[in-house]
């Protein structure tokens, strides 16, 4: 078991399927169990995949200052995050809407209240920090002074990027830069997938490039091993929903390589508890088991 410090945004969410994206106009649409709400966002994600893994896991994130840190662990949990280090801080709680169809197109309304101007108290990170196997970060404004000071604590930094984009690059060169491990989506990037990666690799030096392609797959760079290689999806479940499976892949490599140092064998595992996380609508809900991972390890890649 590995003590894992998780930083970033945590945020109430409403998924919605529909038929097709782009959303037909019509007053009414009446389709049962097609509404999911429930807490999310990528760093809750990661913190609650942790835990269910077993890692021992401190979550940092800021809340609306009219709401309880007890949201994080609704009643339907089946682990539960220590409330230390939620802070209601915010003027609301950010939020979410996220629709999706059946081609697994999606398009996510997405609102952070005023949280690139609320300050952490860095005195509760540094707290928790020198126990800590690994620090798990969000490119949030407020997740920077703990990039410094886990960087001058000499931690493992691993950083999740989800919506890369060159005209933000400068703003987030800083955690580029000090990510170990790196997890980059596609979602905003028509390049080549080598060659985009190849361009954040030699750029920023980085250990571990993660690089989610959705349907075609995960695209891997160990520095170790110099090579990039190319992982296609397994399936284990029926899809339902996407929505939060590149959190789950993240979060089940971090899991198996902070304690083994293997990429190849830490990846399939993750794109197994990805496959399987799939088959659920909630962001944060239908993992893997260990025991689960290994059985379909040793089928799949026996």
């Amino acid at each position: 078991m590995s003590k894992i410090l998780v930083a970033g945004i945590l945020q109430e969410e409403t998924i919605v399927k529909v038929d097709k994206i782009p959303i037909k106009n019509q007053p009414v649409t009446d389709m049962f169990n097609s509404i999911h709400t429930g807490i999310g966002g990528d760093a809750y994600n990661e913190a609650i995949a942790l835990k269910w893994l077993g890692d021992e896991v401190d979550f940092f994130t800021l809340i609306g200052k009219y709401d309880s840190p007890k949201i994080v662990n609704p009643p339907s949990s089946e682990v539960h995050l220590a409330t230390d280090y939620i802070l209601p801080k915010a003027g609301a709680t950010p939020a979410a809407v996220i629709f999706y169809d059946k081609e697994r197109n999606q398009q996510i309304f997405e609102d952070i209240k005023n949280l690139r101007e609320v300050k952490y108290d860095l005195s509760l990170f540094k707290q928790a920090l020198p126990g800590a196997d690994l620090v798990v970060l969000a490119n949030a404004n407020f997740c920077k002074p703990m990039l410094h000071a886990a960087m001058e604590a000499g931690k493992k930094i691993a950083v999740n990027i989800r919506n890369f984009k060159y005209r933000t690059e400068t703003y987030n060169e800083v955690f580029l830069e000090a990510a170990d491990i790196l997890y980059l989506s596609d979602d905003n990037i028509d390049d080549d997938p080598y060659d985009f990666c190849k361009y954040i690799v030699e750029k920023y030096k980085t250990e571990i490039l993660i690089y989610g392609m959705g349907a075609a797959g995960v695209l891997l760079y160990s520095n170790k091993l110099d090579t990039y290689v190319l992982y296609k999806p397994v399936k284990t479940n029926e899809i339902v929903n996407t929505v939060g499976a590149g959190n789950a892949l993240f979060s089940c490599f971090l899991h198996y390589y902070n304690q083994t140092g293997d990429s190849t064998f830490s990846i399939r595992n993750a794109l197994l508890f990805a496959s399987y996380k799939i088959g659920f609508i909630g962001t944060s809900i239908g993992f893997m088991t260990e025991k689960q991972i290994e059985d379909w390890r040793e089928l799949i890649w026996k």
